[in-house]
């Protein structure tokens, strides 16, 4: 089968589209045909994290296919299923962080970017049949980060001041969506106007200019909830745009993991800092029954035969993605 595949080489240099040798299902599998995958942030670092001295890693985490084969003992689950591909491994059941042994597909086993995938038959979800293929191939990575960190970790509530840095990324689109079906009041940066202008449509109560002054753009508003992606480049600014006594939920740092805070001002403010890493197979379940009630559909942004991923992989480091890059397999 065809793959996009890591080896040899760090980073993207290391990453060819090749044959790779089909997995068969073991007790308690199934073996997926891909239809679609879609492309995260994550896929990016597993290739600076997976070692040139590893075997060859088919890399991603994100699928939506037909199930083709079940492994002994499997039940609820049968050739010809539409799935998508829930990527967390071993974390059943919402708990204050993930169990000792969770992983993500696509690192350390095989990812989603190949015509077939072999994964445990529970981490199978029924695909919701509103989607299409392209849309449920991108939802499951950035969709379930997004709903624990507002539900679980946040606890939005209607009315609630929501501010999202960066707006551009498939969590943070998603976030945008979650937040104003819960009924809050959102508001979100970016340095580019096309962007700003997209989430105004998408329901975006305010969209400033990333580097403008955010205290003034929001008229000395201050936030119930802030989340987190960007990192040391905007931290400190949505800091300030906390009331006391609110909220920051950070998940990512793409814009660099190193932060210097004031300790007294944090202090003073009463500020509650929370940490967010991707979500149980419980909250997998619980967002999948809120889009659904609400409809929601993933903002696609771009789809890519899979053999194209290097211009994939050049668009998301370039953050020129509103929403999810996705890759057509079948």
């Amino acid at each position: 089968m065809k793959a996009v595949v890591h080896a040899e080489v760090p980073g993207i240099a290391g990453v060819t589209y090749r044959d790779m040798e089909e997995d068969q299902p073991k007790a308690g599998e199934v073996k997926i045909r891909l239809k679609t995958a879609g492309l995260n942030h994550r896929d990016l670092f597993v290739l600076t994290r997976h070692k040139p001295s590893d075997p060859p890693l088919i890399v991603g985490s994100d699928g939506a296919g037909v199930v083709e084969k079940v492994g002994e003992g499997v039940t609820g689950i049968q050739v010809g299923d539409e799935v998508i591909v829930n990527p967390g491994l071993g974390w059943r059941k919402n708990s204050e962080a993930p169990p000792a042994g969770f992983e993500i597909i696509g690192l350390p086993d095989h990812g989603t970017f190949a015509e077939k995938i072999v994964i445990p038959a529970e981490n199978a979800v029924p695909k919701p049949e509103y989607l299409s293929w392209e849309e449920a191939g991108v939802l499951s990575l950035a969709a379930l980060t997004a709903y624990r960190v507002l539900f679980t970790r946040g606890k939005v509530t209607p009315g609630m001041k929501v501010l999202i840095p960066g707006i551009g990324s498939g969590v943070a689109t998603f976030l945008l969506q979650f937040a104003k079906a819960a009924g809050a009041v959102v508001y979100v940066t970016s340095r580019s106007r096309e962007k700003a202008a997209k989430a105004l449509e998408m329901g975006a109560d305010k969209a400033i200019d990333s580097n403008e002054d955010w205290q003034q753009a929001l008229g000395d508003e201050k936030m119930d909830l802030v989340i987190e992606c960007v990192g040391a480049a905007t931290f400190n600014k949505s800091l300030e745009q906390l009331r006391p006594g609110g909220t920051i939920v950070t998940f990512g740092a793409s814009a660099g993991d190193e932060v210097n805070i004031n300790l007294r001002t944090f202090f003073y403010g009463q500020f509650n800092l929370l940490g967010s890493t991707m979500g149980s197979a419980e909250e997998f379940s619980e967002m999948l029954k809120f889009i659904e009630s609400y409809k929601i559909k993933p903002v696609v942004d771009t789809v890519y035969p899979l053999s194209k991923f290097k211009q994939a992989f050049k668009r998301m480091e370039e953050a020129e993605q509103l929403g999810k890059i996705g890759f057509s397999i079948h």
